[in-house]
């Protein structure tokens, strides 16, 4: 395999790249309005020559290169979150813009820039022959991740009966290979009261008053160290090798954590003492941790414990319908998943760095003096389909993108070029690196 061939047809499709990119992001399409984009994207996998290409009932476009024995898989989420507070961009978040070596607007690193890469991935494969009877590749462009990151590929794998041997998420990385993340879940506590008037607040039972102890509650959770003398032990013991037998992959993830993020009451009047409160609690679960042992974590909380059955403990569903009008319900749980370092997986993909491009991360020059000093191989910050290709169903799963994690969600988000073609270079290697050490 002629690595610097490789190199060069990627730099030969920059200026493809870079209109394919443009194209999707002047396309609104955040979670399950996503129609136009993928019709998009479909029709670039048409004109690069992808051999098949299916979109399935819920609206995921999977194309594919090749019909050798492995499957190898590459996942981007074309949906977006949306533009926030417009007067916080300085330009049309989807006109977007271009320069010499930057492409701006909604999209362009979380992430759609991951799709391009992949796409041309393929398309580098197919035009040197890469291909052959050892691997198939399947780009899937997958939908609704920012409402429900992994429900596609559940509906991916259990559904449409598809099960890669790993999956490369195209997230974005700032140059480096990720192999896992924390996991989260959305936790609800509905605590019940008695109303009365609110003049003699005495008969009755306030709800936001045991919301309040519990809230406090839920606060040490966070902050407290793990101390033996901590009447509430914190999250911070799941680091600790006495508390947690995965405590070495929970030091690699980080710490979980917990923060409430919505309040909620009911009550008959503002003259009246409330009847009922609800809070919303976002959890962010490390190695060791599963939904579980999260829900019974609150369960056992003194204030949770205090007002007994008046408490109740429990995690969102999430069931809205896609682009095509299906809905696929599904727990907010999004388990912590993290690969090995000696992985075939990941040994494969480090291999392919080093052999392209060394042992750093690489990047525009703008971007290395922060890149650089990082390890190559890390974790994300965030959360990404892997929760479930990897977290829910063990599907090993591995990340290398273009783009930066910051720029996700933010205004005036961006990607730059270079990051696009070395990604797509990368992919276009890995299938082979990897069937031929398999």
């Amino acid at each position: 395999m002629d690595l610097d061939a490789i190199k060069q047809q990627g730099k030969k499709y920059e200026a493809n790249m870079t209109k394919f990119l443009r194209d999707m992001v002047a396309i609104p399409g955040e979670s399950a309005e996503e129609k136009g984009k993928i019709e998009r994207a479909k029709q670039e996998m048409e004109a690069v020559g992808f051999d098949k290409i299916e979109i399935d009932k819920m609206g995921n476009l999977l194309g594919y290169m090749g019909n050798g024995k492995t499957l190898v898989a590459f996942d981007g989420h074309i949906d977006t979150v949306g533009i926030g507070e417009k007067k916080n961009w300085q330009f049309d978040p989807y006109d977007g813009y271009e320069t010499d070596t930057e492409i701006g607007g909604r999209g362009t690193s979380d992430q759609e820039g991951g799709i391009v890469s992949a796409v041309y991935g393929a398309k580098i494969m197919k035009d040197l022959n890469l291909l052959n009877d050892k691997y198939t590749v399947l780009v899937a462009v997958t939908i609704q991740e920012e409402d429900c990151d992994g429900l596609n590929w559940q509906y991916i794998i259990n559904e449409d009966k598809i099960r890669p041997d790993f999956v490369v998420s195209t997230e974005p990385t700032d140059g480096g290979i990720y192999r896992g993340q924390r996991g989260r879940m959305e936790i609800r506590v509905d605590v019940k009261g008695t109303s009365c008037h609110g003049s003699a607040p005495e008969r009755g039972d306030n709800a936001i008053y045991k919301m309040a102890d519990i809230l406090q509650d839920v606060r040490a959770l966070n902050n407290n160290g793990a101390t033996e003398s901590t009447t509430i032990r914190g999250l911070a013991k799941m680091l600790d090798e006495k508390f947690n037998p995965d405590w070495k992959e929970a030091r690699f993830l980080g710490r979980g954590s917990i923060t409430a993020s919505q309040i909620f009451f009911s009550s008959p009047s503002r003259c009246a003492v409330a009847d009922g409160c609800a809070v919303s609690l976002d959890r962010r679960m490390t190695a060791g941790e599963t939904w579980e042992s999260c829900l019974e974590e609150i369960r056992q909380l003194p204030a949770v414990k205090k007002y007994g059955d008046d408490v109740k403990v429990s995690m969102y569903d999430y069931d809205r319908p896609s682009y095509t009008g299906l809905s696929y319900p599904i727990e907010c749980y999004f388990p912590t998943w993290v690969i090995p370092e000696d992985h075939p997986v990941t040994k494969a993909l480090l291999d392919v760095h080093a052999k392209m491009f060394g042992d750093v991360r690489q990047g525009p020059a703008d971007q290395m003096k922060m890149r650089k000093p990082r390890p190559l191989l890390d974790k994300w910050t965030f959360s990404t389909n892997g929760v479930t290709i990897m977290g829910r169903n063990g599907v090993p799963c591995i990340g290398y993108g273009p783009g930066a994690e910051d720029q996700a969600h933010a205004p005036n988000e961006k990607t730059w070029k270079t990051d696009l073609v070395r990604c797509a270079t990368v992919y276009a290697a890995l299938p082979t690196i990897y069937t031929e050490n398999k």
